[in-house]
């Protein structure tokens, strides 16, 4: 028997609507900058991209990251607020 997985809870009242938008969001948008800092990693790696090109990846990939903080501050979420649990597939980041 296959064992049962509660979902994923929201709030869905509309004090919170925002915030758990925002939290969607910026889950997201953190995922991707993950995906984008690890293909910037591998690129490296390979020498595909030369110092002016890692530098501007680098600048690059951490605004973003300041940036989502930034707005998940403003909603009051915490860093671990974006670490989404997709339940049976286990948590996003």
């Amino acid at each position: 028997m296959t064992p049962t997985v509660a979902p994923p809870q929201f709030d869905i009242s509309p004090e919170r609507a925002g915030q758990d938008i925002a939290r969607f969001a910026l889950a997201i948008a953190e995922l991707l900058r993950q995906l984008l800092e690890r293909q910037a990693i591998r690129r490296m790696d390979s020498g595909a991209l030369d110092e002016t090109e890692q530098e501007r990846v680098g600048l690059g990939l951490m605004n973003a990251r300041i940036a989502i903080l930034d707005v998940a501050e403003r909603f009051g979420l915490e860093e671990s607020d974006l670490n989404l649990d997709l339940g049976p597939l286990g948590r996003l980041l």
